[in-house]
């Protein structure tokens, strides 16, 4: 308890010392060019894209010296990558002019089923029944409530569903649920299979559910939360994240920008933790039934990118068609019509659901 006292004083002390430092601040100078030296806006064309574009040449040469064979992924990777930002930004601003609440919810259960899909049929070695319905379920509904507390009370948001600040922080919580509900499913598929003679043996002998289930969830969440206290205990000394470095490259106060990291890393942490403990718990409960037993011959082996990329482009297809009927849903939605708008979602979206989440390989 002194030790802790005593860091903290000393940490205090330091900040105070910092905090009363002359940096030698121009107040005259914009306060991007304080630190860059440059004007306020530099738009980038895709000249510059290009540019940075040509540094990927050393890894195709790498790849080609070495026969490492990812010469194609690379480029692949890089078109992909070209692409997909491009129609996100144009996807975004379009919802950032209109905050209307249909198109930003709309926005977020889109990257709720992509995030899905990339653990259901890309990142899991095996699959089990209605594997997509749980894992959308997971991440989806941490993330949105998450994302709502943390943006309505933390970041000062009103309503919590601003488009500007909403979209990015749940794409962010998205990306980092993906990742730990992964490492969460693949952890307890691969544990039962294992270990598959030291559960069976426990069931036999009049082992409960959960006592056969606990050591195995424990160790998946285990696993899949340590990216996350790794990445938060490097962060600020070793590393500066992306976020924090777009704000202050973009001219904002470099306080501010720092407490926002500060929540979106917890707000990332939280959504990791829960999108993995229901993920894993109902994975467990799907190959432990409540007889119980141990169901691993329902596990299917992924089939790999062909069925990923089918359900991306039906994925894709079907977002496009309802963020392009612009007119029936606004006016449901102007109208305050809830029926109206449920309606135009179901309708646009309806496709695409069964499609990805009731065809089975």
């Amino acid at each position: 308890m002194s030790e802790t006292s005593n860091l903290a004083g000393i940490a205090m002390a330091f900040y105070r010392w910092l905090a009363g430092l002359n940096w030698g601040t121009n107040d005259n100078l914009p306060l991007q060019a304080r630190w860059l030296e440059e004007t306020p806006e530099q738009l980038l064309s895709w000249a510059n894209v290009g540019i940075g574009a040509l540094l990927l040449g050393f890894n195709v040469f790498l790849s080609a010296w070495l026969g490492l064979g990812l010469s194609k992924d690379i480029v692949v990777s890089a078109v992909r990558c070209t692409v997909q930002l491009t129609v996100l930004g144009m996807v975004l601003n379009q919802i950032f002019m209109t905050q209307n609440p249909v198109y930003i919810f709309g926005m977020v259960f889109v990257l709720g089923m992509l995030s899905a899909v990339e653990v259901t049929f890309w990142r899991s070695k095996k699959r089990f029944p209605y594997m997509f319905i749980g894992t959308l379920v997971s991440i989806l509904s941490s993330a949105l409530i998450i994302g709502l507390f943390g943006n309505g009370y933390s970041l000062n948001m009103d309503p919590a569903y601003t488009a500007v600040k909403f979209i990015p922080t749940i794409g962010m919580l998205f990306g980092s649920c993906v990742i730990g509900v992964s490492i969460g499913l693949n952890s307890v598929m691969e544990s039962l299979d294992v270990h598959r003679d030291r559960v069976e043996t426990m069931l036999c002998f009049g082992a409960s559910r959960w006592e056969v289930i606990k050591p195995v969830a424990i160790k998946a969440l285990k696993g899949a939360m340590m990216p996350t206290i790794t990445n938060m205990s490097i962060t600020g000394l070793i590393n500066i994240p992306g976020m924090m470095t777009g704000w202050v490259l973009g001219g904002a106060n470099v306080l501010q920008a720092s407490r926002y990291q500060q929540i979106i890393l917890f707000m990332i942490s939280a959504s990791t933790a829960s999108s993995t403990l229901l993920s894993v718990m109902f994975c467990s409960a799907v190959l432990v039934d409540s007889s119980p037993r141990l169901r691993l011959d329902i596990l299917k082996t992924s089939n790999g990118k062909a069925a990923s990329n089918e359900r991306l482009v039906f994925l894709w297809f079907t977002s496009k068609e309802f963020f392009q009927n612009y007119e029936s849903i606004t006016a449901a939605s102007r109208s305050k019509d809830f029926s109206a708008i449920a309606h135009a979602f179901i309708k646009h979206l309806r496709w695409g659901f069964n499609k990805v989440c009731l065809k089975e390989e």
